[in-house]
């Protein structure tokens, strides 16, 4: 298949544009990596006035993928986890193109996962896993077991993924394979909640209390990012928040984060005064410095 897609690829190798192409082959009959196609071609540009594409090609009884996407669209990606493939196409694709040895220090630099992106990244998955298990507990007071169900095994994905960054790896899609040798407790939860002959209304119920003692443990590591950048001025209006280059990377889950830990305690208000009476901007601030 190389071979047929060889003119595919040397056509866009020649692009001064071009950083990188990678190929990934299927390696199994079922192969959700490469969308159940034979091959999957990732093509790493500079810059683009596009946003991703894809396109497909079929040959004979073959099917393959061509994906072209940005520096900054392939570092987002991996940043936020919202392609999980990326990191395994990069680690564990065949290099059919390397200008300049980008891959080589792209590989590099997720292999030694610098600290900055790794601290960044656990505060994004700390705000999630809070939006999740808040939105579980709501269901779960409700009645809802289904819907607490579903919100809770996202939270405890939230939690594992957290637990693997904080060790220094990247969360492969299969997390849990991760999880069971570096956290056996967050596992062992996860376990219980799917595997238990209890009732689902009862296994919630010993999840939500086991959950609530773990996230609270995890505050200052899971914090620790967006404290630190609160710990810059004296104190913040929501939207400078928001708009920060890097919290902004929270998305909707910034302001659950942040009420959490005003009620933790770790984050203070401020109230200054608007021109309504009675009426206050809510300012943050953080005492201790992170």
């Amino acid at each position: 298949m190389e071979n047929i897609l060889r003119p595919i690829y040397q056509e866009r190798a020649s692009h001064s544009n071009t950083l990188a192409i990678i190929m990934i082959e299927k390696r199994n009959q079922t192969s959700p990596l490469t969308d159940n196609l034979d091959v999957a071609l990732l093509v790493i540009i500079k810059d683009s006035d596009h946003s991703l594409f894809v396109k497909h090609y079929e040959y004979e009884d073959k099917k393959a993928s061509l994906t072209v996407m940005s520096e900054d669209e392939l570092n987002e990606a991996i940043l936020l986890g919202t392609n999980r493939r990326i990191v395994d196409w990069v680690l564990n694709g065949k290099i059919l193109f390397d200008r300049n040895e980008y891959i080589i220090g792209l590989i590099e630099r997720l292999r030694t996962f610098p600290f900055s992106e790794r601290k960044l990244k656990i505060g994004i998955e700390y705000g999630k896993l809070i939006r999740r298990y808040l939105e579980g507990k709501v269901f779960f007071e409700s009645k809802q077991l289904l819907d607490a169900y579903y919100h809770i095994v996202h939270a405890l994905h939230h939690l594992a993924r957290l637990e693997v960054i904080d060790q220094g790896f990247h969360p492969e899609v299969t997390v849990w394979n991760q999880v069971k040798k570096i956290e056996p407790q967050i596992y062992k939860l996860y376990k219980e909640l799917v595997e238990s002959d209890e009732s689902l209304e009862k296994r919630l119920e010993l999840l939500f209390l086991a959950s609530d003692f773990l996230i609270h443990s995890k505050t200052e590591v899971g914090a620790a990012h967006i404290l630190r950048v609160m710990a810059e001025k004296e104190y913040w209006l929501y939207n400078e928040l928001h708009h920060h280059p890097e919290l902004k990377y929270y998305s909707v889950d910034l302001s659950v984060l942040l009420e959490y830990l005003v009620e933790k305690n770790y984050v203070s208000i401020k109230r200054i005064e608007t021109k309504g009476k009675e009426v206050f901007h809510r300012a943050y601030f953080v005492e201790k410095k992170y």
